[in-house]
This record gives structure tokens, C-alpha cells and sequence, in this order.
């Protein structure tokens, strides 16, 4: 009987927690599903000047209308929050140095490095001299992003699962986006210094000249074919760092690839004159080169507003949540796309100090005492973690390997932010858009634009420092009497470099040196890339003969062939010749896959090409580990490569060339460091007993895109990422793809020629899961199909009223 009644009770206690997972369940599914966007109705909005309406396609990207350009900001700000909010939080919260308070003190070291440039102080300041206007627009939006944070039925799901509430956005968070920016872009500045204030005092000055060359033959400059440089002479010896083993538990050949790949963020943007188009407009294409996860970093969307002129003005393109304008794209008469274009934009200004001045430091400006601020970051669980900040009037002090820096950089000056990316809404021509880009208050970036008439044009966009002095010479850490450390404001803008109308019909820039000639000091060398992306992008330009059109412009986005790496696979294939492979089943199974498994291309079936890239990768590690051993104590992403992205220039003129001197003792001719090299890719590829045939480069090029907060959900956070996805494409051809970084959109459009333009890009305009226009989209961006650039039909419409 007692057996009985405990078997009823437990019954009832199991079918009570059951109901209440299932309510928990349920519960949390409604939830979810009211933090969702609100896609149709009607919504009053105190402000409005007239009315906006938002209006979605079937896949979701908006036509954002209204009876002023202040209310389609408000409907923008709206839509960002309701869609991506959390992102833009993110943003926010990286550029001031505010992670930790959501994610606990995991994030305290990443929040003091960059709290140290005390960005939301700077923002604060740059508010009280912003013009009323941009004032205006930008109040504007912050009301529509609040609202639209609202009026969502449930705050967004991200907060429920760190346990706070969202926080409102305000004027100055939307200028932190930006400053988020000049992390993303120049944020290798200061570890670049670093490596080279190293690299200077552990080489000679013939061992720099050999080792960092200014150019190589894979540049292709904007006015010029080429660089002529000359061979620099090989030193007798190298320094003695060179080719010294690295130490215990350095990682392997296949992880330091990786991480190399991200030394250089880029992008790739082309133009084609109206001269060579079908339509006799300009043709622009731009993919940004970015880190790939979910949500994707823009959002599409196409604005529309009275023009001032009784017309109307459509903007077509990008936009970067946090932010009111579309970033790249076309206003139907310009259009425009960014590449990152590696200036010299930072320098370190080594302080001198002195016992009988304690508490001052000597700047260029002579002996001061730096301003002491206490910045207070809030942690998550924990108490809040104060930091000191030393500030001169060249900007923070940073103390590193037993020097003091003052931490001097464009971000950090007045202008580096602005809202003059609204200008080019209303530029008819290209020659007014080239005069606006270097206004533009953003990182400094290679401006490519074409208009709707048939010229394209090349400049700098954002602020270029006016220094004292100027010179390509490559940027070392400067002592306060340099005088190429002297800043006098900012560069004019008509006294911008820029390219107008080449004869060629195109241009193309991809993060490598733009000039050869005249303008070339003014940008200066701030780690360029290598050159052959752009090489390949210029030839691909040339080869699309007199005529083209949109769709082969789009194309070259999607050049995989491996014209850089091609020597790199004969050199390989030199190396095992008879006698090495001789005996060596592993040695004769590379050099088959050498020679037959090789499409030419960064193919995801390829072998070869992975491979190659690893022989390459091996060779750097052995001759460069011991420098890279000692450079990640001074910082984590000093290395050789962030001294010179020309390395694997230098390198295979080595190989090539075979100086006896340069030849590290270990190895008794120049073939058995070559062997080395491959014997460790081998073993890296055929670790806990993978066929070497299996190794592809697909099998190790994946993207597996995720949500940041997918590894929080035991349970559910497989639905906020995609299975690993091979990608064709690596980094020096015009197709770049990476495990978690690479084209973070393609957009092609040749200006009042919209409907024509094609676009794709890793993610859907949602950041929410349950959104079905979460992943929507990411099918094109992986196989590369042309999609429209411009919304299609509306599915549903949002309307705000007064």
C-alpha cells in the first residue's frame, strides 16, 4: 500500500516538472518570439515632422521612406534597434571599453586597452562641437533607436541571458560606432610599432633594408604599372635572431598560417569608367573585408527622402548599425566603395623623463605633466576595476618593454568623428564626392567612386595627419625630436592625393601601396599589403576588354586562382626531387598532390594548394619563430609579419638565390630547410592518421559563422550559427575567405543604374534566430550568385505617424 501511494506521489511530482519544463519552455519560446521586429502596422512616434514608413522584400531588406531626411533617420534608428540592437551595444561597448560589464572580467583585459583611449570622454566633446544639423539628424536617429528598443514586445534575447537590462542609446554611442571602426581598421597600429622598434634594435640597417623592402613586383600603384626598387643587396649575414628554433608549445605551421591571415584587414574596391561600360555610366564594386559572424555587420537597406530639390533622393546600399547613412553604395548618381589604406596614421613618441623633473615627461611640445584620469569599468560579478590613465598632449601614455609612449594617433584628435558622410548623399559627380571623402570623419580610407556620367576617381577619405615632415621611409617608433612625429592639424583637402579618369578606364585599390610617385609621402606606410591582390584585380580589369557590364565587374570578386602561390608550389615540388622522396612514402604522396592535385585555384578540393600554402607558411615559421618568440613578450600581435607583409618576397629570394650566409646552421644546404619546412606541414596534415589526399584546403577553410552568444546556450546554441561551410578563396587573390573573416558583402552598381546591381552578403538583415530572415541570404554569399542590390517587392510595411 505505502509502495503504492509512493509511486502516485511520484507520478504527480514527475508530471508537475514536467508541466512546468514545458511551461518554462513555452515561456521562454514567447519570449523569444516577443523580442522579435515588429514588421507591419502602424506606430506613433512623437517628432515625426511628416510621416516614414518602413517596407520590407521577401527577403527582409527595407525601403526606409519619409516626408524629411530627419524622419527617415528616426525610421532607421528604429529598425536598427529592432533588428540589431545588441549588436550595436556591442559596438559601443568595444570602442569605449565597456565589455566587461556584460560579460564579467574575461573581458577587463580588452576594456583597458582600449579604455585607455578614453573614447566616450572624446565623444561627450565632440557633441558640443558638432553642427547643428548633423546635431539634429543624429538626435534624430537615437530617438528612433530608443523607440524601436521599446517597442519590442520582450527586451532582446541577449539580456536574458547575461542578466542585465539594455541600456538606452544615446548621441554619443552612435559616434563610439564609428570610433569602433578605428579599432577594427587600425587597431594593428601600435602592435605594428611595437615589432618594429624591435625589429630596429635586433637588425642592421642593410639587414632592415633587405628584410622590409618599400615594394616588390606584385605592387601595382594607381599611377603607375609598377615601383621600380631595384634588388637591395643581401647582407653577408643575417641578424642573430634568424632561424633560431622557437620554443616548447610555439604552434604549429597550420595555426600560425591562421593567425597571419587576419596581420592584414582589408578589402578590395575597382571602378570601371563609362568609356568601358555598356550603359556609359561608371561601374563600382567594393567587398569589405571584415570578421564573419551572425548577424553580418551591415544592414541593407535603401533610404529615401525629398532631395531639396522637389525631387526625390534613393540611397542604395550598406549601413552600419549604430549609424544613420549608408556607408557604401549609390545615391543614384555617385556611388562609392572603402578599402582600409594602411597609412602611417599612428605614431609611438618614445617620453624622455628626468629625476630632477619628477611626474613630467618631454613631448614635442616640450617638458609637461601628463593629466591623470581615473576611469572606473564596470565588471559583472565582480567589484569595478579602476584604471589610471596618463594623458600628454600628444595623447595616452602607454608603458612597454621598459619605455613610456606617448600614443599618438588620428582617432584620438578633433574630426576624427563626424556626420560628413551625409554629404555624400546629395554629390551629382564624382568631382564633388572626391572632395567630400577627405572630410569624411571615419578611419582613414582608399575612396574608389564612379557617377552616373562615366568618370572614376581614387582619394583618401578621413583625416590624413599635416606632418612637419614627410616620407615613405617606414614607421619606427620616433623620440619627441623626430621631426616626422610633429603633426600640424589635419592635411587640406585639396591638398589630397587622387587619381581622375585613368587612360586605362579602371582602377582598383586593395589595401597595397596606392602611389608610386607625387602624394605617396603624404599617406605614408602604415603596413601596406603585400600588392597581389590588387595586381590580380588590376589584370583582371584589363582582360574585360573594351566593353563590359555589372555582372563580369562582380566577377572578379570571385577570382580564386592562386597566381601568387604558383612559384611557391614549384618551389615545393623542386625540393623533393628524386633523392628526397626517395624511400619516402609520405614525401612522394605531397609531391603527387603537388603536381596533380593542383586546379590552380584556392579550390576547396585541392590538396595542393593547402600544401603550398603551409610549405610557405613552414618557411617563416623556421626562419622567423625565434623573432616571433621574442616579439609576442613585448605584444601579442607583434610578429615579423606585422614588420613587413613583404616576407614572402623576401623569403622566396632566398630560396631562389641560396646566400650561404643566410642559411641557418641547423641545416646543411638550402633543400633541407625546405624539406624541414615540408615535413612539418606533412605531419601537420596527416596528424591522428588523416590521409594526406583528405587534407583539402575546404577541410580547413570553413566558416563557421556564429552569433557571439552561441556558446552560452548549452542546448539551444546551435541555432544561432551555421555548420562549417567550405570556402573557395584565400587572402592574396581578389577572393578572400577565412574561417571567420572575408568578404563581409559584395556589391556591384553602376549609378542610376540600380536595378542592374548585384549584392550578397554572410548573414540576413536579423540578429534574431527565430527571425526567417536570420540566415537569409547566406546561400548567395557562399556560392557566389548574383542577387539584387536593389529591395524587391514590399511584403510588409511598418508606417509612423504623428
Amino acid at each position: 500500500m505505502r509502495n503504492n501511494r509512493l509511486l502516485v506521489w511520484s507520478r504527480r511530482v514527475l508530471i508537475i516538472a514536467v508541466g512546468l519544463l514545458v511551461l518554462a519552455i513555452a515561456a521562454g519560446w514567447l519570449y523569444l518570439r516577443g523580442s522579435l521586429a515588429q514588421l507591419d502596422g502602424t506606430h506613433r512616434a512623437a517628432g515625426l515632422e511628416t510621416t516614414a514608413s518602413i517596407a520590407r522584400d521577401a527577403h527582409g531588406v527595407p525601403v526606409i521612406s519619409g516626408g524629411s531626411r530627419g524622419d527617415v533617420a528616426y525610421a532607421t534608428g528604429f529598425v536598427h534597434a529592432q533588428e540589431r540592437f545588441f549588436q550595436m551595444d556591442l559596438l559601443r561597448r568595444v570602442a569605449a571599453g565597456e565589455l566587461s560589464e556584460l560579460f564579467g572580467d574575461r573581458a577587463l583585459p580588452l576594456d583597458k586597452s582600449h579604455r585607455m583611449h578614453r573614447f566616450r570622454a572624446r565623444g561627450e566633446l565632440a557633441l558640443k562641437t558638432m553642427p547643428a544639423a548633423d546635431r539634429a539628424l543624429l538626435d534624430r536617429y537615437v530617438a528612433g533607436v530608443n523607440d524601436g528598443l521599446n517597442a519590442l514586445g520582450a527586451r532582446p534575447f541577449e539580456y536574458a541571458l547575461v542578466g542585465l537590462a539594455p541600456r538606452a542609446w544615446s548621441p554619443a554611442d552612435t559616434l563610439l560606432v564609428i570610433w569602433a571602426m578605428y579599432f577594427d581598421l587600425q587597431g594593428n597600429l601600435e602592435s605594428r610599432e611595437l615589432a618594429r622598434g624591435w625589429f630596429r634594435e635586433h637588425a642592421t640597417e642593410e639587414q632592415r633594408a633587405f628584410l622590409s623592402p618599400e615594394a616588390t613586383p606584385w605592387d601595382a600603384p594607381l599611377d603607375a604599372q609598377g615601383i621600380a626598387t631595384g634588388d637591395v643587396v643581401i647582407p653577408a649575414a643575417p641578424p642573430a635572431w634568424w632561424g633560431q628554433p622557437q620554443a616548447a608549445g610555439t604552434p604549429a605551421p597550420a595555426k600560425v598560417a591562421q593567425a597571419e591571415f587576419f596581420n592584414t584587414v582589408g578589402s578590395n574596391n575597382w571602378a570601371v569608367a563609362g568609356t568601358r561600360s555598356d550603359t556609359g555610366a561608371a561601374i563600382v564594386a567594393d567587398d569589405m573585408h571584415l570578421g564573419i559572424q551572425l548577424p553580418a555587420i551591415w544592414y541593407r537597406a535603401a533610404l529615401q527622402f525629398p532631395d531639396g530639390k522637389g525631387g526625390q533622393r534613393r540611397m542604395v546600399g550598406v549601413t552600419l548599425p549604430g549609424a544613420p547613412f549608408v556607408v557604401v553604395g549609390s545615391n543614384g548618381h555617385v556611388a562609392w566603395g572603402f578599402t582600409n589604406s594602411y597609412g602611417d596614421y599612428l605614431d609611438l613618441i618614445a617620453l624622455d623623463s628626468d629625476p630632477a623633473r619628477p611626474g613630467q615627461v618631454r613631448t614635442q611640445a616640450g617638458w609637461e605633466t601628463p593629466v591623470a584620469h581615473e576611469e572606473t569599468i564596470l565588471v559583472k560579478g565582480a567589484p569595478a576595476a579602476r584604471l589610471v590613465v596618463r594623458e600628454t598632449s600628444l595623447g595616452p601614455i602607454r608603458d612597454v618593454d621598459g619605455h613610456s609612449y606617448a600614443v599618438h594617433w588620428t582617432a584620438h584628435l578633433p574630426g576624427a568623428v563626424n556626420f560628413n558622410a551625409g554629404k555624400l548623399e546629395s554629390a551629382d559627380t564624382l568631382e564633388q564626392a572626391l572632395a567630400i571623402a577627405p572630410t569624411l570623419g571615419i578611419p582613414a580610407q582608399n575612396f574608389v567612386a564612379g557617377d552616373d556620367k562615366g568618370n572614376i576617381g581614387w582619394t583618401v577619405a578621413g583625416p590624413l595627419p599635416r606632418r612637419e615632415a614627410h616620407g615613405l621611409v617606414s614607421t619606427y617608433p620616433l623620440t619627441a625630436d623626430d621631426a616626422a612625429g610633429k603633426w600640424q592639424g589635419w592635411l587640406a583637402p585639396e591638398a589630397y592625393p587622387k587619381v581622375v579618369n585613368p587612360a586605362e578606364g579602371h582602377l582598383a585599390t586593395a589595401n597595397s601601396r596606392q602611389l608610386a610617385g607625387e602624394g605617396a609621402a603624404l599617406i605614408g606606410d602604415g603596413g601596406y599589403d603585400l600588392g597581389a591582390r590588387t595586381h590580380q584585380v588590376r589584370d583582371d580589369l584589363a582582360s574585360l576588354g573594351p566593353k563590359t557590364d555589372v555582372k563580369k565587374v562582380y566577377a572578379i570578386g570571385l577570382d580564386d586562382r592562386a597566381l601568387f602561390l604558383t612559384a611557391w608550389r614549384e618551389r615545393a615540388i623542386g625540393a623533393l626531387d628524386a633523392r628526397a622522396i626517395a624511400g619516402n612514402a609520405r614525401r612522394t604522396e605531397a609531391r603527387a598532390l603537388l603536381k596533380d592535385g593542383w586546379s590552380g585555384k584556392a579550390s576547396v578540393d585541392s590538396a595542393g594548394y593547402r600544401i603550398t600554402r603551409g610549405f610557405m607558411y613552414a618557411v617563416y615559421d623556421l626562419l622567423y619563430g625565434g623573432a616571433n618568440t621574442e616579439l609576442a613578450k613585448i605584444d601579442p600581435k607583434a610578429t615579423m609579419g606585422a614588420v613587413s607583409a613583404r616576407w614572402p618576397v623576401v623569403l622566396a629570394r632566398l630560396l631562389d638565390q641560396q646566400p650561404a650566409g643566410w642559411l641557418p646552421s641547423q641545416y646543411p644546404d638550402w633543400q633541407a630547410l625546405e624539406l624541414a619546412a615540408l615535413d612539418r606541414v606533412i605531419a601537420e596534415l596527416t596528424k591522428d592518421g588523416q590521409p594526406l589526399a583528405a587534407a583539402t584546403w575546404g577541410q580547413r577553410n570553413t566558416a563557421a559563422s556564429a552569433h557571439p552568444m552561441a556558446s552560452a546556450i548549452p542546448l539551444l546554441g546551435k541555432y544561432l550559427k551555421v555548420a562549417p561551410d567550405m570556402l573557395p578563396g584565400d587572402q592574396h587573390m581578389p577572393r578572400v575567405a577565412g574561417p571567420t573573416f572575408g568578404q563581409s558583402e559584395r556589391l556591384t552598381v553602376s549609378p542610376g543604374h540600380e536595378e542592374q546591381g548585384i549584392f550578397n552578403m554572410p548573414g540576413g538583415q536579423s540578429g534574431h534566430p527565430l527571425s526567417p530572415y536570420f540566415l537569409d541570404g547566406r546561400i548567395d554569399w557562399l556560392t557566389g550568385r548574383e542577387s539584387p542590390l536593389l529591395p524587391g517587392p514590399a511584403q510588409h510595411t511598418l508606417t509612423f505617424v504623428r
